[in-house]
């Protein structure tokens, strides 16, 4: 573990909220000009308030130029894998590569059970999952048909493409040890949030991926760690480690990067709050970058 050498990125965590959908496009637009280089957009599709997430997608990258987006992440129980994988090669295509799949094995079942999807046990979904990554990779590729037969998904012929228009992504969001597995063989990125594993989990979960990475005769330092971050940043108080002053934010953030494994932090500000995005941007971003350059020449990197 320590740092992977991978470039730093950063960005935001935006809500698909129909009441927000003007602030939500101006808190996007407002990123692509900072220079961040991702947008995360949670897909709850059974939320009676919330805005499909891939239409609102192909709305941000309409109205940004530079920014990469993500489903963050993608509800693949309410999604067919060989759709889904159809659907984010057409978003690169469109937006001539600032596209990236993030992908999780399902979370509120009932309510996905309610709007007609599958209801799953925990192994049952990751097993779908680990299907779902394959079937996405066979829709990617140059084959002139494909076919796969598992437990939960079957294709039969299907002629695959368009073929994303970058060597796209897909990051798991997922935290348990056999899908930690599968991110080490089979995955670009793991897509942790820090509510449900904070720093202190981190330490062990990488070295499963890298553990089965290695395995799998791949360098674990091709696979991306981008941390979901959710917090507040203060005017001057400590309330914890993600609820405090810019310069707290610094230190953990660069710590996590050069002590903690991760590269890339995903921000997200109760209600999507403009402020709590704007300080991100401008206070705590730039430092973030400095310091860890400045960290790596020290050490020769």
């Amino acid at each position: 573990m320590g740092d992977y050498g991978r470039e730093v990125q950063f960005g935001l965590f935006l809500s698909p909220d129909t009441a927000k959908l003007d602030q939500t496009l101006a808190t996007a637009q407002a990123a692509d000009a900072s220079g961040l280089e991702l947008i995360g957009i949670q897909d709850h599709p059974y939320q009676k308030q919330f805005l499909d997430t891939w239409a609102l997608m192909a709305t941000v990258l309409a109205r940004t130029g530079r920014i990469s987006v993500f489903p963050d992440v993608a509800s693949l129980p309410l999604r067919p894998p060989a759709v889904l994988a159809k659907a984010a090669a057409s978003l690169d295509v469109i937006s001539g590569g600032r596209f990236e799949l993030g992908l999780g094995a399902g979370a509120f079942w009932e309510a996905i059970a309610a709007m007609g999807g599958p209801n799953r046990s925990g192994a049952e979904a990751a097993e779908a999952l680990t299907e779902a990554v394959e079937i996405v990779r066979l829709m990617w590729s140059a084959q002139r048909s494909v076919r796969f037969t598992g437990t939960h998904y079957q294709i039969d012929g299907v002629h695959p493409g368009p073929q994303p228009a970058h060597d796209m992504g897909i990051w798991l969001g997922v935290g348990g040890p056999r899908m930690l597995g599968l991110v080490g063989r089979a995955a670009d990125g793991w897509l942790p949030s820090n509510g449900y594993f904070p720093p202190d989990k981190l330490p062990d979960m990488h070295r499963r991926i890298d553990d089965a990475a290695a395995e799998a005769g791949r360098d674990p330092s091709e696979i991306s760690r981008i941390y979901n971050v959710w917090g507040t940043i203060t005017d001057g108080q400590s309330n914890g480690e993600f609820d405090g002053p810019v310069d707290q934010w610094i230190e953990t953030l660069t710590a996590l990067v050069l002590d903690g494994g991760m590269n890339a932090f995903v921000f997200g500000a109760e209600g999507d709050d403009p402020a709590q995005m704007a300080a991100f941007m401008d206070q705590v971003v730039p430092a973030v970058r400095e310091q860890v350059a400045a960290g790596r020449a020290g050490h020769g990197r």
